[in-house]
């Protein structure tokens, strides 16, 4: 497959985008700018940005906690997502969720999960409506390793292969669920190999290559519409911890830094002058963007209201008015 200098370009910044985005992002926490954690994908920018960046728009993903290469890979707003991450009202969540919890139906966002697994049954509900309205689309699960151990996981998968669903499991496999090596929660080494069990498609791509990325996405898109699900294991690495609190007592530096020699970002800067699609000037122009950009958003979240207390139970799921009713056993009915 053969991709337009445009093509690149796009898959280029999109990446340089969300690496500058939890790069600053880091930032701000050391700053007291930020409050609760975060869980960031450095490393793994091309697993959300070649996937995403293959859907066509009516398309629909599921994203998970570690998904800012998820949500700006499908063109969600970075100024929204730096003011949710800071907690103001112009945030997607109107800064009650964080970025664990962005969603954005206009891009065909179902949002990100901060539960393990959570996402999947959510994006397999999706697809059953694109079936059922008879809709040229697919929804696109993403996951980590770990999920893959979870019961929603099988269920899932199970009933996805058994009506013929249109959706696309997408496991980025960073090796660690926390601070469990899969050597430590699977006899298997290959993820993908577990498709086989609902009868459907696996798939194992090397994670830190976007355009193997983007092309295999392409054509999984096809074959899922055609022929129901597939599943799809990215095999990548995070470079930083689990989340802000992890201190990585459980692997070696060793270990990080020979992972940090295949950055995504790094391979394909040098795909693309060595192919000379892009001068070296040309590709310091799209770093520049990339930081301007959020050097924007966050000019943008910093200069925005916080969310007035009067407003803090808006938008709340609660059978009548949360204020004027008394918990009953510790709940609100």
């Amino acid at each position: 497959m053969k991709l337009s200098k445009e093509q690149h370009g796009d898959l280029y910044l999109k990446m340089m985008q969300t690496r500058i985005f939890e790069e600053t992002a880091a930032r701000l926490f050391v700053e007291g700018k930020v409050h609760g954690t975060a869980h960031f994908c450095i490393g793994e920018e091309a697993t959300g940005v070649g996937v995403c960046r293959a859907l066509e728009k009516e398309d629909m993903i599921a994203q998970t906690h570690r998904g800012h290469n998820q949500a700006i890979g499908r063109g969600m707003d970075i100024k929204r997502m730096m003011a949710e991450f800071l907690g103001k009202e112009t945030g997607y969540c109107k800064g009650k969720g964080g970025c664990m919890h962005i969603a954005d139906f206009t891009v065909g966002s179902l949002g990100a999960n901060g539960v393990v697994g959570g996402g999947i049954p959510v994006a397999v509900g999706a697809a059953l409506s694109q079936k059922y309205f008879n809709k040229p689309n697919i929804t696109v699960c993403f996951f980590g390793d770990g999920a893959t151990n979870e019961g929603a996981f099988h269920e899932s998968l199970n009933l996805a292969a058994v009506w013929k669903l249109p959706v696309l499991f997408v496991c980025t496999n960073n090796l660690y669920g926390m601070s469990t090596h899969i050597s430590k929660s699977m006899r298997i080494e290959d993820i993908s190999v577990r498709a086989a069990s609902y009868g459907i498609k696996g798939l194992r791509l090397d994670g830190n290559d976007v355009l193997s990325i983007y092309e295999e996405t392409k054509k999984a898109r096809e074959y899922v519409l055609e022929n129901g699900p597939m599943f799809m294991v990215l095999d990548t690495y995070r470079w930083m911890g689990h989340s802000k609190s992890d201190p990585q007592l459980y692997r070696t530096k060793e270990e990080v830094n020979s992972w940090k020699e295949k950055c995504p970002i790094k391979r394909y800067r040098e795909q693309l002058l060595k192919e000379k699609i892009f001068t070296q000037p040309e590709l310091d122009a799209f770093d520049k963007r990339a930081g301007d950009d959020i050097a924007a958003a966050v000019a943008f979240a910093e200069s925005s209201p916080e969310l007035s207390i009067d407003r803090i139970f808006d938008d709340v799921y609660a059978g009548g008015d949360v204020r004027d009713q008394k918990p009953k056993n510790g709940f609100v009915l």
